[in-house]
């Protein structure tokens, strides 16, 4: 874990606040919530391995499918004697494949994810949501994999089926969740596009992708990725904003700073224009999700990971978050 010198610093890690920096504790005790969760999927798994997943290829699996007529080369033990014997005419059983599809989750932990106003930062939140998926394809024998990025930096772990690979996530989410201490990017900075080709070269096909950002530099150059994507793996875009981002308090006036410079501004000149755009970046990111087939999900951060993770995690509740969301 990375920990951050000061002028005071006495060898002795100061505490953080709640809610501005996530720990490893923290990530270990959202175990309890990945049970009776699931993550489900709509595209066929591609992958080889057997595996846990139902998809639409038949052989033998555990699970029942259907009977047609048998064809040379079909292995005789699974023969339907009753319909053989009834329409006088050799029918075989086919059964639901179970095919293993790999969880892999790529989580923005950049300077504007740095934020927040009501229970956490935007950088808190998606590092408990990445913790929460990775808990759960842990508890459904799934292989977890992840991206992480910041400003300059960013570390993958590959695909793996594991404990360890669990807890090996939860450290690099915290020792990125704290190199962060400011909300403005630097110059430069790491962007969403390279990160999705890199995502895309790195999640294996048939891979259930999660996608966990602010999206605050989505642009129409990130449709071509995104779509590359989208065609080899079945894709989830968890938009990640705090309230605030999307309307301003009903407040006469509000004094900025920079640390420095301080400036008082009119909010009731300001609170409609700052909404227009909002909803129009979000309006932009929701139309490209749904024209290249990613499931797009809006996560204001207004609430707790345990309420939004059995919104949209409870097999009973799956559907409630792909509205584009005007909460």
């Amino acid at each position: 874990m990375l920990r951050r010198s000061s002028p005071t610093d006495t060898g002795q890690t100061a505490p953080r606040p709640a809610g501005v920096y996530t720990s490893v504790d923290e990530l270990i005790r959202l175990r309890h919530l990945s049970r009776d969760l699931t993550l489900r999927t709509r595209k066929r798994s591609q992958a080889l391995l057997e595996g846990s997943v139902r998809t639409r290829y038949r052989g033998r699996g555990m699970e029942f499918s259907e009977v047609r007529p048998y064809q040379p080369g079909d292995d005789i033990r699974t023969i339907d004697w009753r319909v053989t014997a009834r329409v006088q005419a050799p029918y075989t059983k086919l059964f639901q494949e179970e095919r293993e599809r790999p969880i892999f989750v790529m989580v923005d932990q950049r300077s504007p994810m740095f934020f927040g106003s009501k229970i956490c930062f935007k950088s808190v939140f998606a590092a408990q949501v990445a913790a929460v998926v990775a808990w759960i394809a842990n508890n459904n024998s799934d292989r977890i994999g992840a991206l992480l990025f910041s400003d300059r930096e960013q570390g993958d772990i590959r695909p793996r089926r594991t404990q360890h690979a669990v807890l090996d996530l939860l450290h690099q989410l915290v020792a990125f969740n704290h190199r962060l201490t400011s909300p403005v990017a630097p110059e430069n900075s790491t962007n969403l596009r390279d990160m999705l080709t890199e995502t895309s070269r790195i999640a294996r096909p048939g891979s259930l992708v999660i996608l966990l950002s602010d999206f605050h530099d989505f642009s129409p150059q990130c449709i071509e990725p995104l779509s590359h994507l989208a065609k080899r793996s079945d894709v989830m875009a968890l938009h990640i904003y705090d309230p605030l981002e999307r309307s301003l308090p009903a407040a006469g006036s509000l004094a900025i700073s920079n640390g420095i410079d301080r400036v008082t501004v009119d909010v009731s000149t300001l609170r409609e224009p700052f909404l227009t755009a909002f909803e129009q970046h979000q309006h932009q990111l929701r139309q490209s999700c749904n024209n290249t087939g990613v499931q797009y999900i809006h996560a204001p951060v207004n609430q707790t990971v345990e309420a939004f993770a059995q919104d949209l995690f409870s097999p009973r509740r799956q559907t409630r978050r792909t509205d584009g969301g005007k909460s």
